[in-house]
């Protein structure tokens, strides 16, 4: 049903994103979503800010279900953990099974460079007997620019990245980011001001910032049947 990497990316240079963290980071140890589809709650997304030995880390889970005459027709689950060190991205690793296809994904700097190891799902070949064979992919090892960030939405510095490292598929997305504005954003608890911005290119979704640089809203199509997937904050 519903095929889309709900993972965006963020960022923008790494001492940009250190600042972000270190100076102005406003988010306390959680921030919660509720995801919508066509109006129906199908899950959440939900991440945990904390500190451990010198090191921040960042936490990501989704979980998704759409169920159609009480019967589930798409799963989706990701698990993620970003390490930050002196402010800066140091590295990022996630799993995700996206209804039954799975994704891997490992990346670190390495002196200048983000190294990624990315493994993609299972997938069938023929055999020479004409019947289907499942074979596992092995690991893809790739080297980008070390100034691309892991997706993870939190940080409004993703407004100004045009290359984004995918934490599903481990590839790099190239975006564009235009603000759109100043509106009025409802959460679960109340209405506040907030700035809207558009992407478009490998990624096309609406996200919000509000006057304390926090995410407080994302809207996007699913590209399979077009539904309109959209995330309230909880709290």
């Amino acid at each position: 049903m519903i095929r889309r990497a709900f993972l965006l990316a963020t960022g923008a240079t790494l001492a940009t994103a250190g600042s972000a963290w270190s100076e102005t980071l406003p988010y306390g140890p959680s921030l919660v979503f509720a995801a919508h589809r066509n109006g129906q709650k199908i899950g959440t997304h939900s991440l945990a800010f904390r500190e451990e030995g010198g090191k921040q880390l960042v936490s990501t889970s989704i979980d998704f279900a759409v169920r159609m005459v009480g019967i589930s027709v798409y799963r989706y689950r990701h698990r993620s953990q970003e390490i930050w060190s002196g402010g800066q991205f140091a590295a990022v690793a996630s799993e995700t099974d996206d209804n039954g296809e799975k994704y891997a994904v490992q990346a670190q700097h390495d002196g200048a460079d983000l190294v990624v190891r990315r493994r993609e799902p299972k997938s069938f070949m023929k055999t020479s007997t004409g019947d289907e064979a499942l074979e596992r992919q092995g690991w893809i090892r790739e080297t980008h620019p070390g100034v691309i960030l892991p997706s993870s939405h939190w940080n409004i510095a993703q407004t100004h990245q045009q290359a984004l490292l995918n934490t599903q598929t481990g590839k790099i997305n190239h975006v564009s980011v235009r603000e759109f504005g100043r509106e009025t954003v409802a959460t679960a608890s109340q209405s506040l001001p907030a700035t809207h911005f558009a992407y478009s290119g490998d990624i096309e979704m609406n996200q919000w910032f509000d006057d304390r640089s926090r995410w407080v809203k994302s809207t996007f199509k699913a590209a399979s049947d077009g539904s309109t997937i959209e995330y309230i904050l909880q709290g």
